[in-house]
């Protein structure tokens, strides 16, 4: 054997682990997490709206995200889209251990919440 110092002649076993290779997690992997956590921020969603999209550029370990979204009307915009930024950066950060610098949110639809619709009178 060889010791374990890593040498020309070295085993995979004896290579410390962190000499053994590299991890590589795909964009659409990372895309999906960000999704995920773009729609446990935003809670319960209308019937209709359509689940949160996302896709990723990953570069060196850093990933830029966009996420597309639907809300329901009413609500705070600018609330909803900064909590589904803090927990994309986080949830990232957590499982695949990358830095989120950027998280551009579009919200594509606001959908009209039920209780709100009935509330005023309104009927569709």
């Amino acid at each position: 054997m060889n010791g374990g110092n890593g040498g020309p002649g070295a085993t995979p076993v004896d290579l410390l682990p962190g000499e053994r290779g590299a991890t590589t997690i795909d964009d659409r992997v990372v895309a999906k997490i960000a999704a995920r956590a773009a729609r446990e921020a935003l809670g319960a969603l209308p019937p209709d709206a359509a689940p949160p999209q996302a896709t990723v550029v990953v570069r060196h370990d850093v990933a830029r995200v966009r996420i597309v979204l639907d809300l329901p009307y009413p609500s705070d915009i600018g609330a909803c889209c900064g909590a589904v930024r803090r927990q994309v950066v986080e949830r990232v950060g957590a499982l695949v251990g990358m830095q989120v610098p950027e998280v551009a949110v579009r919200v594509e639809r606001l959908h009209l919440a039920p209780a709100y619709g009935t509330a005023q009178g309104r009927t569709r």
